[in-house]
C-alpha cells in the first residue's frame, strides 16, 4: 500500500495560474457581508445581545430552570 504524496491539509493558497484579483461575485458576496455586519448594531442590538446570553443561561441550567419555574408556579397559586 502506497502512503498518500500529500498530508492534511488538502488545500493550497495557490491561485493555479488563475488571476490572483478578486472575482465580482467575491465582491457582492463581501458587500453583502459586510452590509449585514452594519445591521447588527442597529438599535435591536442590544437587546439580541442580552437575549442571546440568557438563553445561554438557561439552556445551562435547563432542569434548575424548570424547578425555579415550578416552584415560583407553585407559589403563585398558593397566594392567588
Amino acid at each position: 500500500m502506497t502512503p498518500p504524496s500529500q498530508t492534511p491539509p488538502f488545500w493550497s493558497t495557490a491561485s493555479f495560474g488563475d488571476s490572483t484579483d478578486t472575482s465580482p461575485m467575491e465582491l457582492s458576496a463581501l458587500g453583502e457581508h459586510l452590509d449585514v455586519c452594519k445591521g447588527t448594531s442597529g438599535r435591536w442590538f442590544a437587546v439580541q445581545c442580552v437575549g442571546e446570553a440568557l438563553h445561554g443561561f438557561i439552556t445551562a441550567r435547563f432542569v434548575t430552570t424548570l424547578v425555579v419555574a415550578t416552584l415560583l408556579i407553585g407559589v403563585f397559586s398558593l397566594v392567588v
